[in-house]
């Protein structure tokens, strides 16, 4: 008892960072730019936008532009390819996280410090565990075992101290001693190959009591039905003590009902969190609601772009103190990684100022993420058409979602064509375009693996004019209206199957 008191007490004056920046947000932010400025003012990108004669948040965002991965590439260059100091960070950038690709590239290479990993990553990690313990003060998850699922892209050395990795990996690498002893051992959560990885934390996770799970929701699931399936006992009986599950990466919420029914435990926490490759962003504030609280004091500057801007060449953004409740903003962030003023793709919608609370509504583009694939239009377009050379099938039309995880099936991705002109197999058309989603996305040919957490492509053939026929149905034949190429839920193709029985 006294032992647990004083682990409370410790994450008590962790909790008291998160007061802080809660009750001085803005404050805090204008504190994170000065930090920002001042050691970007030593560095190429620096001097070429002149940061040392930036004042405050107007110069910094009428003076330096947006930046997407495109334009962020020929600086990353400088480093990776040239080996140059200095460049976007007066610290050596040693690690790249390897996330999902643009149009160009198979994956982005997103810039990763030593600062951006204690001051970012770790931290705020601390802070989530404290903001947890404010919620269940009967927790005791830090005397057992946090059981941790990472990424499939390893650590690979390029050259001279520089290495590659998802960030999950580069977590796992460096983070702290104290906390290598409370969780996975380095030595699984970096085996390459899938398989072997899953059996190995099945048996390291028998023989140890754990507590707390953490990792993306679609492939833990499958360990967990793996561990059940191989036991024939419940998870409860196996971890008497678990608690709590920190996820994100993904919706939970395809997912939420197949874990109640895996853990069948009514005091369990399932506990969401906004940590990716570009930095540790939220944490879920409250045991009733899944609203995150935005983390304003890892070294990362906010701002924040209206959806009306967000096709624009010079978008307008907004700081914090000018955000509202309800509306829809393109998150764009400058790190002590390196980045300034980057784009990073995902919308979110603040549901409260007091404390700034948000929720994650999706991406600036068409995608599907239920998995973590993060797939894109481009790569769509792109494995389509290698399909259609490969069988000469034409397509009129199209339009993708997912299919979610069920008791007797994995997740998978239907797609529902229009065919000019048929494959001449579609079996190969399938398996041309499985095989070229592959090639085009790293994140998806990992989620493919052994098929674990997504299945092959199902594909259902839509009649000639059906396309058109429901768009009439629903008003939007013609002018700027187009079908949906890709959605991350099923509103769209539930309606379109619902029509085409109907039909």
């Amino acid at each position: 008892m006294m032992i647990q008191k004083l682990a409370l007490k410790y994450l008590d004056n962790l909790y008291r960072q998160v007061d802080r920046f809660i009750n001085n947000p803005v404050g805090t932010q204008e504190n994170v730019l000065k930090y920002l400025l001042r050691h970007g003012s030593q560095t190429y990108i620096g001097n070429q936008y002149n940061f040392s004669a930036l004042n405050n948040k107007d110069d910094f965002r009428n003076k330096v532009p947006v930046f997407r991965y495109e334009d962020l590439r020929p600086y990353l260059d400088k480093i990776i390819v040239d080996r140059q100091e200095n460049i976007l960070w007066d610290k050596p950038t040693r690690w790249f996280a390897m996330s999902s690709g643009t149009t160009e590239d198979k994956s982005k290479y997103i810039p990763v410090t030593r600062e951006s990993l204690t001051k970012g990553h770790f931290r705020c990690g601390e802070q989530m565990l404290a903001i947890y313990a404010q919620s269940n003060r009967k927790a005791k998850f830090i005397f057992g075992k946090t059981l941790v699922l990472g990424g499939s892209k390893q650590i690979n050395n390029i050259g001279e101290g520089i290495f590659t990795g998802d960030i999950s990996a580069i977590l796992v690498k460096n983070v702290y001693l104290w906390t290598k002893l409370s969780r996975t051992p380095e030595k699984i959560s970096l085996i390459p190959d899938w398989e072997e990885k899953l059996d190995t934390l099945t048996k390291y996770a028998l023989n140890h009591d754990v507590r707390a799970l953490m990792g993306v929701p679609s492939w833990l699931l499958v360990l967990l039905k793996k561990i059940k399936a191989e036991t024939g006992r419940e998870l409860t009986d196996i971890w008497p003590n678990l608690e709590v599950f920190f996820h994100g990466g993904v919706s939970f919420t395809p997912f939420e009902e197949q874990y109640k029914k895996l853990i069948q435990k009514p005091d369990m926490y399932y506990w969401e969190t906004y940590n990716a490759s570009e930095g540790f962003f939220g944490v879920q504030y409250d045991k009733n609601s899944k609203d995150m609280l935005l983390m304003l004091d890892n070294s990362i500057y906010y701002e924040f772009v209206p959806m009306n801007e967000w096709n624009a060449e010079h978008p307008k953004t907004l700081t914090l103190d000018e955000v509202e409740v309800g509306q829809n903003y393109a998150v764009m962030i400058s790190t002590n990684g390196g980045l300034w003023r980057y784009m990073i793709g995902d919308t979110i919608e603040f549901t409260s100022t007091k404390p700034y609370l948000f929720k994650i509504t999706g991406r600036t583009k068409s995608f599907i993420n239920a998995f973590g694939e993060e797939l894109i239009v481009d790569n769509a377009e792109k494995a389509l058409d290698v399909a259609c050379k490969l069988t000469g099938a034409q397509i009129a039309d199209y339009t993708a979602a997912p299919v979610y995880f069920g008791d007797n099936n994995t997740g998978a991705h239907e797609w529902f064509i229009e065919f000019e002109a048929a494959p001449s197999d579609m079996a190969d058309f399938v398996k041309a375009l499985d095989d070229n989603l592959k090639k085009v996305n790293s994140d998806y040919e990992a989620k493919r693996s052994y098929n674990l957490s997504l299945g092959e492509p199902i594909i259902r053939v839509v009649p000639k004019g059906a396309f058109n026929a429901w768009m009439k149905s629903v008003g939007r034949l013609g002018g700027q209206n187009k079908v949906p190429r890709l959605s991350n839920n099923r509103d769209y193709v539930d309606k379109l199957t619902a029509f085409l029985n109907l039909k």
